[in-house]
């Protein structure tokens, strides 16, 4: 891992835009390195794997653990009990049971939900006018804070067809008053921030590829 990828990504990203380590497939060691430099928000997708690493790594009281990953409703008592963030709440059926796990819980999971702006049979969300049709019933929901909305761009588009699809998830947020846009990866980042992104999901151009 080569830390100076790090340190010269802070430096191009603006301020006002967070930087989410992807840290799933990669070392607790490999974290706390990254953390050493001042990050302290990282994205897991699988529920195991983060728990092994939160366990590693419950010193280091400054992490916030970002869930990232699809939620299987099986699992969402454990992300509920174990991370601050959940990005990736991808239906109306599944955020109902995590306000109902959290009011039990007696936490407050700050959310994104998740939103599908094309049409790819790989990625879940919710289609934007039924989350407008549900946005009064979602307000409503118990111990949740919604703070914005999350997307993930299919694979082979333009620079221009991944700004275009970023605007639409940002003017959907500011039509809801949400302030947080989570979207942009590693190879289109550029285009999120442009578009309005506050939390960039950062893999590879941190850590290095993936073994």
């Amino acid at each position: 891992m080569d830390t100076a990828n790090y340190l010269k990504l802070r430096k191009q990203i603006p301020s006002n835009v967070n930087i989410l380590a992807v840290s799933k497939g990669f070392k607790s060691q490999e974290i706390k390195t990254i953390q050493n430099l001042g990050q302290n928000d990282f994205g897991e997708s699988k529920f195991q794997e983060a728990f092994e690493k939160q366990v590693i790594l419950k010193d280091l009281k400054q992490i916030n653990w970002h869930f990232i990953g699809r939620i299987q409703s099986n699992k969402i008592r454990k992300i509920v009990q174990n991370f601050k963030y959940i990005h990736s709440v991808d239906s109306f059926e599944k955020l109902q049971k995590i306000s109902n796990i959290s009011y039990e819980e007696k936490k407050y999971p700050l959310i994104m939900l998740q939103v599908k702006l094309s049409e790819d049979p790989t990625k879940g969300g919710f289609n934007p006018e039924f989350l407008k049709f549900k946005w009064i019933e979602i307000q409503n929901l118990k111990n949740i804070s919604l703070i914005g909305l999350m997307t993930i761009n299919p694979k082979g588009l333009t620079s221009r067809e991944n700004s275009g699809l970023f605007k639409k998830c940002r003017a959907l947020a500011d039509s809801l008053q949400l302030p947080d846009c989570s979207m942009g990866m590693s190879g289109d980042w550029e285009e999120a921030v442009d578009a309005g992104s506050t939390w960039l999901r950062l893999g590879s151009l941190i850590f290095g590829d993936r073994c």
